[in-house]
């Protein structure tokens, strides 16, 4: 080994480092550049025809999906709706035990 760093030396020595900085970006490109289907590859990563959504084309796959839509944020707000009036009641039964425990006191 003491004969191999002898000969690194001056000019050798230049030489051996300029091969390494060509050489290993060279390698490192060609390790992860070659084979990436099978080294780097997910199964069922992307999602099929069938799972991906249709863009409504026609005028009438339009005012369906625009109707489908109307109809979705309708039962949402119904349940928002909903949600808020029972914690409305819910707030105002504790507002009204809390004012009858304090005209008991």
């Amino acid at each position: 080994m003491s004969q191999f760093i002898r000969k690194l030396q001056g000019g050798n020595l230049e030489v051996f480092k300029f091969g390494m900085y060509v050489l290993f970006p060279i390698g490192w490109m060609y390790y992860f550049g070659t084979n990436l289907d099978d080294r780097f590859a997910t199964k069922n990563f992307w999602p099929t025809a069938e799972q991906s959504n249709k863009i409504p084309l026609d005028k009438e796959e339009i005012d369906q999906e625009l109707a489908r839509m109307r109809m979705v944020d309708s039962v949402r707000r119904e349940r928002r709706e909903a949600q808020a009036a029972q914690f409305a009641a819910a707030q105002a039964q504790e507002q009204a035990q809390a004012q009858t425990q304090q005209n008991e006191q």
